[in-house]
């Protein structure tokens, strides 16, 4: 029966080791030559180039030393930064010190000018301004009447001058001590009295404070009498006889 590998197939494993080795061999070879060959053709047309390891090796030493000068002169810059920087927080806080010390002792110098500074005497309370003299009237039976007449406005009597002394002229004539002595009143032990002619318990019901408690006193008299008038009549102006 006919075998169907190849005779490749029927190489042992060494065998084809072998064969690989070569092939590879032989394609280095081809290859080294076709690149030597290029090269010879082209050796002609490069220029050379001017370089070796010295001036190399000279060129790197001037950057590293540029470098080096460079990273000195820095280091100086920064050291004389801090340097003024370090003098300048000194004089600063020296400035302060002694800004500090003047301001205390010009605290201090006012203090002790304070204390050796005479006490000022204490302000005297503002006087009170003095009360309005009484107004003074004159003691007859206009000046009566008039004193009679404030009195009453203060308190809200009604009542006018002409009216009061028209009853005044009628009942008394004029004369605070005047009493009536033959009317009922004067029968029933209570006669009429004084100016306006009232009698003691009407006085006594009608009183106004502010005035005398004695029936002879001849305001006490007429603002009483008034006051009874202004209750019975509305005012002694409508009183045109006996009340």
């Amino acid at each position: 029966m006919r075998s169907t590998h190849s005779g490749y197939t029927r190489l042992t494993k060494f065998h084809k080791f072998s064969a690989a080795g070569v092939a590879v061999a032989g394609a280095a070879t081809l290859g080294f030559g076709l690149a030597s060959h290029a090269v010879a053709a082209d050796t002609t047309s490069v220029k050379p180039v001017a370089w070796s390891a010295q001036s190399f090796g000279e060129t790197q030493q001037e950057e590293l030393t540029k470098a080096a000068d460079g990273a000195a002169a820095q280091a100086k810059t920064d050291a004389q930064a801090r340097v003024k920087a370090e003098a300048d927080a000194a004089a600063k806080a020296k400035a302060d010190r002694e800004r500090a010390a003047k301001e205390a002792a010009s605290r201090a110098e006012a203090r002790k000018a304070l204390k050796a500074a005479p006490a000022k005497p204490a302000a005297k309370p503002a006087a009170k301004p003095a009360a309005p003299a009484p107004k003074a009237y004159a003691d007859n039976l206009d000046g009566w009447i008039r004193q009679s007449l404030d009195i009453m406005k203060a308190k809200g009597i009604p009542g006018s001058y002409e009216g009061i002394k028209r009853n005044v002229m009628r009942e008394s004539t004029g004369n605070p001590h005047a009493i009536n002595d033959w009317d009922v009143n004067a029968v029933n032990g209570v006669p009429s009295k004084g100016l306006l002619q009232i009698i003691d318990p009407t006085f006594k019901a009608y009183h106004v404070d502010g005035t005398s408690w004695n029936i002879w006193d001849p305001v006490a008299n007429i603002v009483a009498s008034c006051n009874y008038a202004a209750d019975k009549y509305g005012s002694m102006d409508n009183v045109n006889s006996a009340y």
